[in-house]
C-alpha cells in the first residue's frame, strides 16, 4: 500500500526525527535554566526561521536581548543550509558570532567543523532549529541534542499551513515521532 508509510520508513528510523526537546515556542523563549538542566555546553544554531523570519534579514530586539546573555555562558555557531553568504554573515555578523552557510543539512560536515571549533563533545552540544528533516535529522545522526523550536514569523504574516515544515511535521507523527508531551 503505498501510504503504508511504516513500510518504507522503519519505525527505528523515526528515532532519527525525534527531537530530544520540543520547545513550543520560539528561541527566545529557550532559557539559560533549560539548558543547564540538560547539560548542554555549545550551540550550534540554524538561521532561517529559527533566528529570523525567511522573508526578512532584520535580528529582532528580542533575539540579541536573548543570545547576549547566553554567548557569554556558552560557544555558539550559526550554521545554515542558506547558499547567501551575506545574509548568514549578516546575521552573523550583527549577532557577534561566528557562522558557517550551505551546510546542506542533514549533512553532518559543517555541523561538525562547527563542533570543532567549539572543542566540545558532541553530545554535550546542542543543534536548535524550526526544521525536523534538516536540522533535527542532522543534530540527531552526529549524536548531538537537538531541540526543535517554533519558526521566527514576520508580523502578521504567518507561515502558510501547507509549509514544507507543517509537511515534515504530519510526515513525522505519521512515522510514530511524538511532538507533544516533551514541552518544557
Amino acid at each position: 500500500m503505498l501510504f503504508n508509510l511504516p513500510i518504507f520508513f522503519p519505525m527505528t528510523r523515526a528515532k532519527l526525527l525525534q527531537p530530544d526537546l520540543v520547545l513550543g515556542k520560539t528561541i527566545v523563549e529557550l532559557s539559560p535554566a533549560i539548558l543547564d538542566r540538560h547539560g548542554v555546553k555549545g550551540l550550534v544554531l540554524d538561521v532561517d526561521e529559527t533566528l529570523v523570519p525567511f522573508r526578512g534579514d532584520q535580528v529582532s530586539e528580542e533575539l540579541q536581548a536573548w543570545i547576549d546573555p547566553i554567548k557569554a555562558k556558552l560557544p555558539i555557531w550559526l550554521v545554515s543550509n542558506n547558499m547567501s553568504e551575506s545574509r548568514i554573515g549578516g546575521v552573523a555578523q550583527t549577532l557577534d558570532l561566528p557562522f558557517l552557510y550551505g551546510a546542506a543539512k542533514p549533512s553532518r560536515r559543517k555541523l561538525r567543523q562547527a563542533i570543532a571549533e567549539m572543542q566540545l563533545p558532541v553530545e554535550s552540544v546542542a543543534m536548535v532549529g524550526d526544521r525536523l528533516f534538516t536540522d533535527v535529522l542532522a543534530g540527531n545522526r552526529l549524536g548531538m541534542f537537538t531541540i526543535l523550536v517554533e519558526p521566527m514569523e514576520l508580523p502578521g504574516k504567518p507561515l502558510y499551513p501547507w509549509s514544507i515544515r507543517n509537511i515534515e511535521v504530519w510526515l513525522s507523527q505519521k512515522l510514530g515521532v511524538t511532538l507533544q508531551g516533551i514541552f518544557e
